[in-house]
């Protein structure tokens, strides 16, 4: 007699322990009491997103356990800020914890720093064959993007401190984008570092990740960045609170993709072949890569169309930002196209990936910096 198959959730939820159910009951709990009292100050949309993040974030920690110990650490630097600050934006100057490490602005200056300083030891286990370096360019960059992301949330509560007429996502301009572009890829590259048990793609992914925070403290100093401004009125939407985040998933794995390609491209001439992942490992990364990247970014554009028939009256109107947002989500459609139906893989498929982040840099940035349209509230 044949047994009963048992079904694949049922297998998942029986690997669960104690420890996994104690961090769901507490991400539930604290959802509660932040619906509880803060949700006079919340529309509906946003109490459902509230609500929704309990789950969200349980199944991501279940999934990858080092999420448990990134949100618990979060959770704890936001609360020091939140009460030093008790209400008073003034003592970002005047107390020591807020000025040199729980301000926003202090917090991503750290940021910057454990990133520049995670590439280099990156590169020194590389250079070096250091498993040592390694660990400590992993550790570094898991520290960079606490205190990104610990700048994120702080920003967030020092906006409405600004006035509750001011206050908003960070998600608004280029300043606090480059931030979440950095972090997010941070992320998933960590969470493929950790799926594949090879740190050795690090020292590319750290690449364009440092080239990010370079360009975010060049920004910063040139135009006054880190100051929190009011929002333009096409940004005064709920939308572009799930919009550009999407966006900046998309835009951070094609980049981490395309890093990958390129440490292929170099294992594939032979250079470093013997201190870097077996090329499927490479081809592996970047494939999966870029079609959770395309998964987003194919969501973050049907979210803009809806945006922009609410907030200019119809779904598509070929300005610039929009015509490049297309060439992107046509190319990587195509990219994995070629990949499913027509097994495009090796150095082809590498070389695609890294022109992809030519591609996608001009529709992030270059469109900004030599293009005008409807999206000119984001120019340099």
């Amino acid at each position: 007699m044949d047994m009963p198959q048992q079904q694949p959730y049922q297998g998942f939820f029986r690997r669960l322990d104690i420890v996994d159910w104690l961090y769901a009951g507490a991400l539930i709990t604290a959802s509660c009491i932040a619906l509880f009292r803060f949700s006079g100050h919340m529309d509906y949309y946003e109490q459902i997103v509230l609500l929704l993040a309990a789950p969200t974030f349980a199944l991501l920690g279940w999934n990858w356990k080092p999420i448990r110990m990134l949100v618990l650490l979060l959770a704890l630097f936001s609360w020091c800020g939140i009460t030093q600050y008790a209400g008073v934006l003034d003592h970002a100057n005047s107390r020591f914890l807020l000025k040199y490490l729980f301000s926003s602005q202090s917090a991503i200056l750290w940021m910057s720093f454990l990133i520049f300083l995670s590439t280099l030891f990156y590169w020194g286990g590389l250079v070096l064959r250091s498993a040592l370096g390694y660990s400590i360019g992993a550790l570094l960059c898991w520290g960079s993007v606490v205190m990104g992301f610990t700048g994120m949330l702080l920003r967030w509560y020092e906006s409405y401190l600004l006035g509750s007429d001011i206050g908003h996502i960070p998600v608004s301009n280029l300043y606090e984008v480059f931030i979440l572009f950095s972090m997010i890829t941070a992320l998933f590259y960590l969470y493929y570092e950790h799926k594949y048990q090879t740190r050795q793609m690090g020292p590319f992914v750290m690449l364009v990740i440092s080239a990010a925070v370079g360009f975010l403290l060049w920004y910063t100093v040139k135009r006054d960045a880190a100051e929190i401004q009011p929002l333009v009125p096409a940004l005064q939407s709920w939308w572009m609170k799930i919009h550009v985040p999407a966006n900046f998933i998309g835009y951070g794995t094609f980049s981490l993709a395309a890093m990958v390609g390129v440490a292929y491209l170099v294992k594939s001439k032979g250079w470093l072949a013997d201190r870097l992942p077996s090329l499927e490992v490479l081809d592996d990364v970047m494939y999966k890569a870029i079609t959770v990247g395309f998964a987003f970014f194919t969501i973050a554009t049907i979210l803009g169309a809806l945006w922009a028939a609410e907030a200019w009256g119809g779904y598509w109107s070929w300005d610039p930002k929009e015509t490049w947002a297309l060439i992107v989500w046509l190319n990587y459609a195509a990219w994995l196209h070629m990949r499913l139906m027509k097994g495009l893989r090796g150095q082809v498929a590498a070389w695609w990936a890294v022109i992809g982040l030519l591609v996608t840099t001009f529709a992030f940035l270059g469109v900004n910096m030599f293009l005008s349209g409807l999206h000119s509230y984001g120019t340099l």
